[in-house]
């Protein structure tokens, strides 16, 4: 059994820091160049779509000084970025909050997604300042605007990505932190207590192995 969708919420860059004596943005400098690193082995091995939660909508009310290194990192992302995921054959879509980004990373978004829509190898959603329940009352209200009938299957489609087949969540909380809440409704949830800039290939491949040994059942015997 193959986890075609996983979705990763990347926990602990800042504790991670915090255990070195170094700060915040130290950590969350360490948490991207990991998440570059993880997203080419997930789609190495076989993964068709990958979610990063990388930055919350809450984690906009974080110290101004933390925010702003986390939106470096994304000036430094798409422009760099977005031509090896082009050359690898993987598509980028961002998906949140994006009119509470500033507006030179909203810039950059379009170009980026364009530059990589014919990739057909797997596609890579970005969650920026993301709410899993916004998600779901903007998919509500986009319904309604279309003037169409509500019902699990057509609710699915006003969302931004397919349903989840397996969660992992880094940093040792055990709880979805209002990400992906209608499409992780029958994920796998796997749990480890490190901090994401420790999270190797290796622990992200223990992480599959585990998914293939579960049964999903989907409520049937």
């Amino acid at each position: 059994m193959t986890a075609e969708h996983v979705a990763i919420i990347m926990d602990g860059n800042g504790r991670w820091a915090k255990k070195r004596l170094l700060p915040r943005s130290a950590g969350h400098r360490a948490g991207f160049r990991r998440m570059l690193s993880l997203c080419e082995h997930a789609f190495e091995r076989g993964v068709r779509c990958l979610t990063l939660y990388a930055l919350s909508e809450e984690n906009l009310s974080r110290p101004k000084e933390e925010v702003e290194a986390l939106f470096s990192l994304f000036r430094e992302f798409f422009p760099t970025q977005a031509p090896k995921l082009k050359e690898r054959g993987i598509k980028l879509r961002v998906i949140g909050g994006l009119a509470l980004l500033p507006e030179d990373i909203r810039a950059m978004i379009p170009p980026s997604e364009e530059l990589t829509a014919g990739g057909t190898r797997g596609t890579l959603y970005l969650a920026l300042a993301y709410s899993g329940r916004g998600e779901i009352v903007s998919a509500a209200n986009r319904a309604v605007k279309e003037g169409k009938e509500v019902t699990r299957e057509t609710f699915s489609s006003f969302l931004s990505v397919p349903p989840v087949d397996l969660l992992i969540r880094t940093g040792g909380e055990l709880r979805l932190s209002d990400f992906l809440l209608y499409e992780s409704a029958y994920a796998e949830l796997y749990f480890t207590k490190k901090f994401f800039p420790d999270f190797t290939n290796g622990d992200f491949d223990k992480a599959l192995k585990e998914f293939s040994l579960r049964d999903r059942r989907f409520g049937r015997i």
